[in-house]
């Protein structure tokens, strides 16, 4: 079925189950500029969920005996400084490496600044320590980038062949690609956008990095995908879990897995991912009775987490409906509006209190003051800081903390939620 929006980016959204039919909507706008509507075919960037892709072709190549997961990875990544992470650390987020991502942008890099999977694995390279202790989840997408470099090195051959030849090509995903290039072209690929004041705005960036995201995908080639996925789960309790353990993540109760969260409460386990990539969103959702829930948006304004969220409550509250009618009303579901923080005077002169670096991330921060502000600024961004406590200040994203007063700051600690402990030192 379609539900076709002539005005605003929308959805895919899907529910398959068993003994019934596969119900399918789409709403809105692949493009706005060219009025062309969703469609079945249209793919979209599904950000996270291609990890799952990645972990299920490195249990693969250890299935095949072309490494092994409890082996240190730096015996296949010479560069990586950190000897004592193991395949299996990397899958399950168990490293303690650092966001990359997350570490440019504390130099500034900003939505359109491009920058390569090789910038990020840099970056990965120069952490010489955990930055949690060992065994403890740190969700970090450094670690699939890890991943894919691993899976070209064992099989010398690019990640984006080597998904298709081992992957899609036999399960018939063909719409579905790893990008590795920003300037490649993706059939029938969706745009994503964002509502702003002044009307719809692009969202997408030139950056693409293969492995812990960049998979363009259509729903019923992820349909086809979870299908698969769920006939490896026939005599488990969880995919792969007689290969893989899953162990506690970052979001309590749920386990994590190889590219996977699981929920092993209720009548029925299931396992499921979200991505968030340059304005586009997805969700895929499978449980071991074979019920399949998955959405693609880009729309900033529909996240597909809170999509597919609404169709599983409502298929539990409202077991008889039928699934497009489900479908249907999931499809209305909007992000929360967010009050507008209220505006500060920060017309007072700033005082300058220093330039910071540190050596696990890339360029140098600068601390100012004002009379009762303290201000991070990053390539000439200025981030105002609300005090959360006797020596933390929040910031946009991230925690800092003092040591000392706030009148001479000779250095201070940076959390990020992906990236914790930076310590920065005055130069």
């Amino acid at each position: 079925m379609s539900a076709h929006q002539d005005t605003e980016p929308g959805l895919s959204l899907l529910i398959d189950a068993p003994d019934a039919q596969p119900a399918l909507l789409h709403s809105g706008l692949a493009s706005l500029e060219h009025g062309q509507p969703i469609g079945p075919d249209t793919a979209f960037n599904t950000g996270s969920v291609a990890k799952q892709i990645t972990a299920h072709l490195t249990l693969l190549a250890a299935r095949d005996e072309l490494l092994r997961l409890d082996q240190p990875a730096a015996d296949l990544l010479p560069r990586l400084k950190i000897s004592d992470i193991t395949v299996a650390d990397l899958i399950t987020h168990r490293s303690g490496l650092r966001d990359a991502e997350s570490l440019l942008s504390l130099a500034g890099f900003r939505d359109l600044d491009h920058y390569t999977a090789d910038d990020l694995r840099t970056l990965a390279y120069q952490q010489h320590q955990r930055a949690l202790p060992h065994g403890a989840f740190l969700y970090s997408n450094t670690n699939y980038l890890l991943l894919a470099e691993i899976l070209e090195t064992v099989h010398r051959t690019p990640l984006p062949d080597l998904a298709h030849r081992d992957v899609f090509t036999p399960l018939g995903m063909h719409g579905t690609h790893f990008k590795a290039d920003p300037r490649q072209v993706v059939p029938r690929a969706a745009s994503a956008y964002q509502a702003t004041d002044h009307g719809w705005q692009h969202t997408q960036g030139p950056a693409t990095v293969p492995g812990s995201g960049s998979l363009w995908s259509t729903p019923g080639d992820l349909d086809r995908w979870l299908t698969h996925l769920h006939h490896t789960w026939q005599h488990q309790q969880l995919p792969w879990q007689d290969t893989l353990a899953y162990t506690p993540s970052d979001h309590t109760p749920y386990l994590y897995g190889p590219g996977l969260y699981a929920s092993t409460r209720g009548d029925d386990a299931a396992v499921f991912h979200y991505g968030h990539e340059q304005g586009f969103s997805a969700a895929v959702h499978l449980e071991s009775g074979g019920l399949r829930v998955l959405c693609l948006s880009n729309n900033t304004d529909a996240p597909a987490d809170h999509v597919t969220a609404a169709v599983l409550e409502n298929l539990r509250a409202h077991p008889s409906a039928g699934h497009g009618q489900v479908l249907a009303e999931a499809a209305k579901t909007r992000r929360p509006t967010r009050p507008t923080p209220p505006t500060r005077d920060e017309s007072g002169p700033h005082t300058d209190m220093g330039t910071f670096t540190c050596d696990q991330a890339p360029g140098s921060l600068r601390l100012t003051r004002t009379t009762d502000t303290l201000h991070l600024w990053r390539r000439g961004t200025r981030d105002p800081l609300t005090r959360s406590g006797p020596d933390t200040y929040s910031g946009n994203g991230y925690t800092l903390t003092l040591p000392d007063s706030t009148d001479s700051v000779g250095s201070f600690t940076l959390d990020l939620k992906r990236a914790p402990g930076l310590q920065y030192i005055r130069q």
